[in-house]
């Protein structure tokens, strides 16, 4: 945890998806691997697919694919999002200490959005496989607005459909386009390192005002 000194609470923490809130890794890894299987390529081990894992269908298929991606994306998008509907919460699950999180920020009336790059329909056929995301009311996916992170339209969003000032917010996610988006919407950022983060991504360069390795260290934050 980079920040030391005791800040005071949030009103509100909206929480990236995949990688923060759910490891959604072996699911996404597995419908790369069906798309792959099927056109008899070598498959991808899990060290490789999950850094790769918050940067959704086209970074997954430009990892497998390299440079056909580019030529097949409608192609091999289509393909890729069809395996992963069919099994989308096989082995999907809330990171430790999540529903501990959410209890926590329940008990002390902080108010909770989801803010996720992830489509609508996938988002609507996940979260409600997992209860402790179910009574999330403010859910803002990746083509609920025309803009999508980076942009910090969809962090306003959320905050004003929870009726909170975006500097009274705070962002949790894993991916620096979490971060950057944040830090336009005057958010309080907070990088989650426990998600899907590569061995090359240089964090420090990102400007997160917190880092975290575990769900419950975001607490931790504002208590003694």
């Amino acid at each position: 945890m980079s920040t030391q000194a005791k800040l005071a609470p949030p009103q509100a923490v909206l929480f990236d998806l995949d990688g923060t809130l759910l490891d959604t890794a072996p699911d996404l890894g597995a419908a790369l691997n069906t798309v792959l299987a099927a056109e008899q390529r070598p498959l991808v081990s899990p060290a490789e697919y999950t850094p790769l894992a918050s940067h959704g269908s086209a970074g997954l298929l430009r990892y497998a694919y390299g440079d056909e991606f580019e030529q097949r994306s409608d192609e091999l998008r289509s393909a890729f999002l069809d395996a992963y509907a069919a099994q989308i919460a096989v082995h999907t699950q809330l990171f430790d200490g999540v529903a501990d999180l959410l209890e926590q920020l329940h008990q002390q009336h902080i108010a909770v959005a989801i803010v996720t790059n992830k489509p609508q329909a996938l988002t609507q056929q996940l979260v409600p496989h997992y209860p402790q995301l179910a009574t999330i009311k403010v859910v803002v996916s990746g083509d609920t607005l025309p803009v999508a992170k980076p942009d910090p339209a969809p962090l306003l969003h959320a905050a004003s459909h929870l009726g909170i000032e975006a500097q009274h917010c705070w962002y949790v996610g894993d991916a620096e386009r979490d971060i950057e988006a944040g830090r336009h919407a005057n958010m309080f950022t907070v990088l989650a390192e426990y998600g899907y983060i590569s061995t090359n991504d240089n964090i420090q360069s990102w400007g997160a005002n917190a880092q975290i390795t575990h769900p419950l260290e975001l607490v931790r934050l504002w208590s003694n």
